[in-house]
């Protein structure tokens, strides 16, 4: 939301002054040096491209329960970054922001947005990746989104405020299991990663691809 009130609050600024106060934001908020956080989207993209979830196909595929590439991977990041991540927290290497849980508007938030994901057939990940390979749909499907945002910031207080519902307060996993923080987060971790493994594997075919080979 700190973005969207720059960009409307000040209304000489361009396009380049943007892009340098988005840098400033991830220098000065301890999210880790620029050269870092590039070097982890360069290899977040890379995955993206080699694992194809960027298709359309895998997408829609999932969706509707027909190609179990996805679900594979997002079990598989969530159970080794659940394990990484909370031990480097533990450490001290990192920290996380905690969103508190508020139900009404995680259902109805869910469901917009596994709507939308299976109609465009990309999710906030895989989108950029394909807007970088050229794909006007989705570049379509961006600009309604930061529309969607948009009028979100603009009308929150108005209307969205009180359609999301009551908030329930903040909490994650391991503080629910008190004395065994641990062990919670690596059974988590696992159990993850084990149901990544044991979901087997169905591929939609790629039409796209196909016909480029043929």
């Amino acid at each position: 939301m700190a973005n969207v009130v720059f960009v409307i609050n000040d209304e000489n600024a361009t396009v380049v002054d943007r892009a340098f106060k988005m840098v400033e934001n991830v220098i000065h908020g301890d999210h880790g040096s620029v050269a870092l956080v590039f070097l982890i989207g360069v290899i977040f993209g890379g995955i993206i491209q080699y694992t194809r979830v960027d298709k359309f196909e895998k997408i829609a595929g999932f969706a509707m329960l027909k190609d179990t590439i996805v679900p594979k991977m997002l079990f598989m990041t969530v159970g080794l970054t659940s394990i990484g991540l909370y031990f480097m927290i533990d450490a001290g290497m990192a920290h996380y922001h905690v969103k508190p849980i508020i139900l009404q508007g995680l259902v109805i938030g869910g469901i917009l947005f596994g709507v939308s994901m299976a109609i465009l057939g990309k999710c906030p990940g895989t989108g950029p990746v394909s807007i970088a390979e050229g794909r006007i749909d989705v570049l379509i499907g961006a600009i309604g989104g930061l529309l969607g945002g948009l009028v979100f910031t603009l009308y929150y207080d108005n209307f969205f405020k009180w359609l999301m519902g009551d908030s329930l307060g903040k909490t994650i996993l391991p503080n629910l299991f008190e004395g065994h923080e641990d062990l919670t987060t690596l059974i988590f971790g696992i159990a993850l990663v084990i149901i990544s493994i044991a979901i087997p594997k169905i591929e939609l075919e790629d039409k796209e691809e196909t016909k480029n080979q043929g």
